[in-house]
């Protein structure tokens, strides 16, 4: 699971899309973003499900099952279309263990105990709601799983600039529902994460990209 992924089965994921664009973004996310051989890192070896809380399309799934990772993985999201997308592609795939659901975080996340993922849905909650999900989240993390967070930091650099016009481009153009509400910083992790019960560790997943991410990893030992 350690390998990244070669261009042929990056292409071959992005195959399965229905539509040009689909297709595009598809290869063009895989291939540049640091953040599903990130998480991928962080799954090795493990036997847990998964819960990916904000799934979009569900290309985090086909890249950890492309990269070997058995246990089931179920996506949940808000956005009908894009769990649709999900399903086509997992039913053109002919990949097993993976289901997804629609649903608003803001209002609650399915029964589940396993690892958690986050990724990149924080900046569209309000403060409060940003500690209720990340409770949430922790609640459903089992004994020895993780919650794996990908966000970008609220700080004073360019690249947190930087991030902020990048995801009011994504809901210009309509690939993001809304646009950012509130970027979260490293203390609310820190805070609402150890008091559940988790260690914590945050540090910078930039990759080649000019963003502000970072991976925040919560452990239940």
């Amino acid at each position: 699971m350690n390998a990244p992924l070669s261009a042929a089965v990056l292409k071959r994921i992005a195959l399965l899309s229905a539509t040009r664009h689909e297709r595009f973004y598809t290869v063009a996310k895989l291939r540049s973003d640091p953040v599903y051989a990130a998480v991928t890192r962080e799954l090795a070896g493990a036997s847990l499900p998964v819960l990916d809380i904000g799934c979009g399309i569900g290309l985090l799934a086909l890249y950890l099952r492309e990269s070997g990772f058995t246990p089931a993985i179920a996506g949940f999201d808000y956005d009908v279309r894009k769990i649709a997308s999900a399903q086509a592609l997992v039913k053109r795939g002919g990949y097993e263990g993976l289901s997804y659901m629609n649903g608003d975080a803001r209002t609650g996340l399915p029964d589940f105990s396993g690892n958690v993922v986050i990724l990149d849905i924080l900046q569209f909650f309000a403060p409060e709601e940003q500690a209720s999900l990340l409770q949430a989240a922790a609640s459903r993390v089992a004994q020895g799983g993780k919650l794996i967070i990908r966000t970008g930091l609220r700080d004073a650099s360019l690249r947190f600039h930087i991030t902020v016009a990048g995801d009011w481009l994504a809901k210009v153009t309509h690939w993001m529902k809304e646009g950012p509400v509130c970027y979260p910083d490293r203390a609310l992790f820190e805070s609402v994460l150890s008091a559940a019960g988790l260690r914590v560790r945050v540090q910078p997943l930039w990759g080649g990209t000019p963003f502000n991410n970072h991976l925040v990893v919560a452990e239940r030992e």
